[in-house]
């Protein structure tokens, strides 16, 4: 299906959701304007992409081609992309030791503020980029004591990976500081938005 159909397909779906009501039974039958409508669910269906924790298919895969076999795949199946997501994570430390003249070896990635060292932190990011919540704990991306229980509307989740990534120990080893370069953050605030009512937007310009 190419890129003008599903565009086609999206608007035709978002409209009729806008009649569409539930029965209560488990029939694949939608109520559209008060009649009766039978989804068809036959056929063969391939997973085309996944939505996990943002940015890491696109910072880590390297390639089209690894981002779309990522996409295709059920985060359980995801372990041949670890070496691919390490090999990644050190090239990025690399570029940065190359850039100032010193030896790559010197300047090699250094386990995070959640003690996970590039092999495991790769693993954790190929196997289970899926939002996970945990019940029983605050709900964050990470706050400095818990990690990865959910994701609060506040969080800053590209400035955690980029902590999580260029960090270090303390979470401070590239972070603008001590002739470093800020390795750990995008710049890019919250805004003036409020979480209070939805949809969280900005004061207009």
């Amino acid at each position: 299906m190419n890129t003008y159909k599903l565009r086609i397909l999206f608007v035709a779906v978002c409209t009729s959701l806008m009649f569409v009501q539930c029965g209560n039974d488990d029939d694949n039958i939608l109520i559209i304007e008060d009649e009766p409508v039978a989804i068809d669910f036959s056929g063969d269906w391939t997973q085309e992409d996944s939505m996990g924790r943002p940015g890491i298919n696109t910072v880590f895969s390297g390639s089209d081609d690894v981002k779309n076999d990522f996409n295709s795949r059920i985060p359980t199946d995801r372990a041949s992309f670890q070496p691919i997501f390490q090999n990644t994570l050190e090239l990025y430390h690399d570029v940065y030791a190359m850039s100032l003249g010193i030896p790559v070896e010197d300047l090699d990635y250094e386990a995070n503020i959640l003690t996970l060292d590039a092999a495991t932190f790769t693993t954790v990011l190929a196997q289970f980029d899926a939002l996970q919540v945990a019940p029983n704990a605050p709900t964050t991306y990470f706050d400095g004591t818990n990690a990865l229980t959910g994701r609060n509307l506040n969080d800053d989740v590209i400035d955690i990976s980029l902590t999580l990534m260029f960090g270090g120990m303390t979470g401070t080893r590239f972070d603008g500081n001590n002739g470093t370069p800020q390795l750990t953050s995008d710049g890019v605030g919250l805004g003036d938005r409020t979480f209070g009512s939805f949809p969280y937007l900005n004061t207009p310009n």
